[in-house]
């Protein structure tokens, strides 16, 4: 149990003691500053200790910003030591440590110092800077938008997904109802579109659907009469690949897909719940190659059952097809997720290993990395980052991962935001996540989304 005298550092405070699976145990909290001191009195285990964190302050927001970050560290040190403990990204538990760099940097601070006194290792605060230079010539560019379109299915659920996808199955009746949405949701928002710097389908799976259902999609697209850029599907897992998906795709202007394994291991693919093999990954990556389509191959680290050598295996695998990014996510287990029901922790052995030989064989192989982000309940404290071959990096994969750009979201549980002021506010609108409510309530959506992309900058 945490007693704090200062509530709005609490949620800061329990991510931390999320990190070192303290939840349950005793803290007596006292926060006070003076000056440009921010000070945190910690009571744990019959000991009290003091930390001082020293910033100079100009405005409330950066007063609150510095307490937060001052509380979070004070709790790492405290318990890193108590523990024997070290994360490999220390006291950051935010999802966008690239954000945090580049907040620095926008301040006149040095980000490097500021990762080494947050405890972020050696490592990972080189690999925060290639990810920076790599997105540089994008993130210069920042601004216009972004569309997303959310198709939420799949041919089965996995046991570490927590998204809100069900087997296509038992949601293919509301298939054709949902694309109607979707339809109605694009010809609502035509008249905010004005900078389109990429589209996005994501899922789910979105070749799980027919051919003729994904071709109602790319029409609505299409009648958009959107200027040429970045066009993204997430196709999925192999298992579904069709030429005529392929062809229809890139017939409507699709330039990127991804080919989504998450392993090379017929025994991994079957326990995690996934009907495909290894051979099929192969054969759906040479089909869609034949389209001239950028490839993007997606794997996680810490699956159920892989050690590192089988890890090393996918890697090789994934490298040896040359595709134009490979992204490398570390499992993370959330609500909703069935393994999250059977595993109270998230422990994997050898996954600091894995991650350490994903650097190093993709770059050996000529990839950089270009986007990061991290996520709570994270294998390892570790974090999903994309590589990408020189000229291929993902626009809209950085675009959001940075918000450097408004995204418009349509569909189910997507969220659209707006950026104010150069990213210094961001307002959403999120759509249910729920297929049936989401259908339902698809004309509050629209009206939702528009109020918010029409309104005037305050």
């Amino acid at each position: 149990m945490l007693n704090t005298n200062t509530e709005f550092l609490r949620p800061e405070i329990m991510d931390v003691l999320r990190l070192f699976d303290c939840e349950g145990e005793d803290f007596t909290h006292y926060f006070y500053s003076e000056a440009d001191k921010y000070i945190n009195c910690i009571e744990y285990r019959g000991s009290i200790r003091d930390f001082s964190y020293e910033r100079e302050t100009h405005d409330d927001i950066e007063y609150k910003r510095y307490a937060r970050r001052s509380a979070k560290l004070a709790f790492y040190e405290l318990l890193s030591k108590e523990k024997g403990i070290n994360f490999p990204y220390g006291a950051l538990t935010g999802i966008r440590p690239t954000k945090l760099a580049y907040a620095e940097m926008s301040e006149g601070g040095d980000y490097e110092k500021l990762l080494e006194e947050m405890h972020v290792s050696a490592e990972n605060i080189s690999l925060i800077g290639r990810v920076m230079r790599s997105q540089a010539e994008i993130y210069r560019k920042k601004g216009g938008q972004d569309l997303f379109i959310s198709l939420p299915f799949c041919p089965t659920k996995c046991r570490y997904c927590s998204f809100i996808t069900s087997p296509i199955s038992s949601t293919e009746k509301y298939v054709d109802a949902y694309i109607s949405c979707i339809e109605r949701e694009l010809e609502g928002i035509r008249e905010v579109l004005y900078d389109v710097r990429s589209v996005y389908i994501g899922g789910g799976t979105p070749f799980a659907i027919e051919a003729r259902q994904l071709e109602r999609v790319y029409k609505a697209v299409a009648s958009l009469s959107l200027p040429q850029c970045e066009y993204t599907v997430e196709a999925g897992r192999p298992d579904v690949f069709s030429e005529e998906k392929l062809e229809l795709s890139r017939d409507f202007g699709v330039n990127r897909i991804c080919v989504n394994p998450q392993s090379f291991s017929d025994e991994t693919l079957a326990r995690i719940g996934r009907k495909h093999t290894a051979a099929q990954t192969f054969a759906a990556y040479e089909q869609a190659k034949k389209y001239g389509f950028d490839i993007n191959i997606d794997l996680i680290a810490g699956l159920e059952g892989e050690d590192t050598a089988e890890f090393a295996h996918s890697l090789d695998c994934a490298v040896a097809l040359s595709p134009a990014n490979i992204t490398v996510h570390t499992l993370s287990l959330k609500a909703g997720a069935k393994l999250k029901e059977e595993t109270h922790r998230l422990k994997v052995e050898g996954i600091g290993e894995m991650i350490a030989c994903s650097r190093d064989k993709l770059t050996a192989a000529g990839y950089e990395p270009y986007y990061m982000y991290r996520q709570k309940y994270q294998a390892g404290g570790h974090e999903n980052c994309g590589w990408a071959k020189a000229g291929k990096a993902c626009v809209y994969n950085v675009d959001v991962m940075e918000e450097i750009a408004d995204n418009i979201a349509v569909g189910a549980n997507a969220i659209s935001k707006r950026i104010f002021a150069g990213g210094q506010r961001i307002e959403r609108s999120d759509s249910p996540k729920d297929i049936p409510t989401y259908i339902a309530k698809c004309d509050k959506v629209i009206a939702d989304k528009l109020a918010l992309f029409t309104r005037e900058d305050l």
